[in-house]
């Protein structure tokens, strides 16, 4: 308004974010009054209310903003929900697809069991969480270092001991990572304490008996052995823990975990907290899952434990359908069944050394509030270090835009920067029904993304025709053409990230307007 007044010709076109999770979980709340679940309604039926939601909202607040006397172009704002803004998104999005930075992954990501979906860490919040903590005894079978010399004795037949504040994660245990700077010992438990039941008063059965030997951090010896109640102990020699192998905690457990578990070598390995070694489940964390590939070993080795809902799968053997979380009802949120499953067969084994309780700071989902879990799953991902067809990465080209650009205040480019410098390639999958879809076709057996001129054509013209929604109801042949056939290509039906959404504004309203022109001049962004 300010400039308008000083002669500039300054239009202000207001705008909307229409897709994604916040109105998709309102909508189904509104299903959920009516005892409808999601699942059950059909996708067209359950994207044509997110749009009537979406269309109501979006007339209420411009009526708003009007009365507050906010001057714009209140007949012609855009909105991400309009078919030219959804074509739009798609050719954005399909450009990246033509660079060849677009690939499928399977890597550990924070999935939302309550949602069923993955989520960014712009969608993330943390908050103080009560978490069952476990030290767990898995047992030395090759040690590279076992020639016993001057009758000192051999690692092979103790026990290197972890620490986790996620038990149901245990049997996505592939390996356990050491800090190479960090001095261990081998202890032997010569005594335990007497631990009485405060209600019964009858001596209990210790989980650690006198004669086992114990691996861990010299820095965080005392710790454990207090959390585990050894009375007395002797400290026998110094371990170097390169090369060593271990059987699983529940190997043999319903005809399972039949493999060798090796000590694998990271920095990110501390002796601050724990037991000074860390179990190490690639599906189950990023540095799990750099870890195991940087040692050789493959995407396919890491099993896919958990499911969309949070259950264990059949690749945990005694476990299929036990929940990490529950889902629905007054307890949603809460721990469900599955930590106390793992904790009773480590027991069953003799694996478990201790457990106790932490209350820490554990990410949750910022809509749902629910809790967040690590979780393997085939996500979309934008590269940001592939090398472009101009030789350049994305993250060379962001970062150069940022440093071209002036800031005000000037603290937000740091803040920008830094982000962008650290941030992993862009998680852009959801698994869910209200969105512009990833619209693309898959090689059902190499994997590989189509990329044909013609196929990409007849999708942008038909999301431009008929909304989004043409991707969902147009078969697949139609769009295929002469290209392949529904047989040899699978259609991808995710939707992609809302934030991809909002990035893409400038294609249909500074290119797509004649009274704007790009780039902008000003473009406000909140800081979240």
């Amino acid at each position: 308004r300010s400039r308008q007044v000083m002669g500039f010709d300054s239009n202000y076109v207001p705008g909307w974010d229409c897709h994604g999770l916040p109105i998709e979980w309102k909508v189904e709340e509104e299903f959920r009054a009516n005892n409808r679940k999601k699942r059950e309604v059909p996708v067209p039926e359950f994207r044509a209310a997110c749009r009537a939601y979406a269309e109501k909202w979006v007339g209420v607040q411009r009526e708003e903003f009007k009365r507050y006397g906010v001057t714009g172009d209140w007949d012609d704002p855009y909105t991400t929900m309009k078919f030219d803004a959804e074509a739009a998104i798609v050719s954005e999005f399909l450009k990246f697809v033509d660079k060849d930075l677009v690939y499928r992954g399977s890597k550990p990501v924070m999935w939302s069991p309550v949602e069923q979906t993955a989520l960014a860490e712009a969608e993330i919040e943390y908050h103080d969480h009560q978490s069952t903590t476990i030290w767990v005894k898995f047992p030395v079978v090759m040690a590279v270092e076992d020639v016993p010399m001057g009758g000192n004795i051999a690692a092979s037949g103790a026990s290197v001991v972890i620490w986790t504040t996620t038990p149901w994660t245990i049997p996505g245990n592939r390996a356990i990572c050491f800090g190479p700077k960090i001095s261990y010992g081998l202890y032997e438990v010569t005594a335990m304490e007497k631990v009485v039941d405060p209600k019964t008063g009858a001596e209990l059965t210790p989980w650690t008996k006198a004669g086992e030997k114990l691996i861990v951090a010299d820095r965080l010896w005392e710790s454990v052995k207090s959390a585990a109640k050894i009375a007395d102990f002797k400290r026998h020699r110094d371990v170097d823990p390169s090369g060593f192998y271990c059987n699983h905690p529940l190997k043999g457990f319903h005809g399972g975990y039949e493999f060798d578990v090796p000590l694998l070598a990271g920095d990110h390995v501390t002796d601050d907290d724990g037991t000074g070694f860390v179990h190490t489940a690639p599906g189950h964390g990023q540095e799990d899952y750099i870890a195991w590939l940087n040692a050789g070993y493959s995407h396919a080795d890491i099993p896919h434990t958990v499911d969309e809902f949070g259950a264990f799968t059949n690749e945990a053997p005694g476990f299929e359908g036990k929940k990490i979380l529950v889902l629905e009802g007054k307890k949603a949120g809460e721990d469900g069944d599955a930590n106390g499953a793992v904790i009773a067969a480590l027991i069953d084994k003799g694996a478990l050394l201790a457990r106790g309780r932490l209350k820490h700071s554990y990410p949750h989902s910022w809509r749902s509030k629910a809790p967040v879990i690590f979780r393997n799953t085939p996500q979309w991902f934008i590269g940001l270090d592939k090398k472009k067809p101009d030789g350049r990465t994305l993250r060379e080209d962001a970062l150069a835009a940022i440093d071209a650009t002036a800031f005000t205040p000037p603290a937000g480019k740091n803040r920008l920067r830094a982000m962008i410098e650290g941030r992993p390639d862009w998680l852009v999958s959801r698994q869910r029904a209200w969105g512009v879809p990833i619209a693309i076709f898959v090689n059902r057996k190499t994997g590989e993304i189509l990329n044909d001129p013609a196929v990409n054509k007849r999708i942008v013209e038909a999301v431009k025709s008929r909304g989004a929604d043409a991707w969902f109801d147009t078969p697949a042949q139609v769009f295929l053409g002469s290209a392949g056939s529904d047989n040899e290509y699978e259609k991808i039906e995710d939707i992609l990230d809302v934030w991809f959404d909002s990035g893409s504004t400038h294609s249909f309203v500074l290119e797509g307007r004649k009274d704007l022109k790009w780039p902008a001049d000003l473009y406000l962004e909140g800081s979240d």
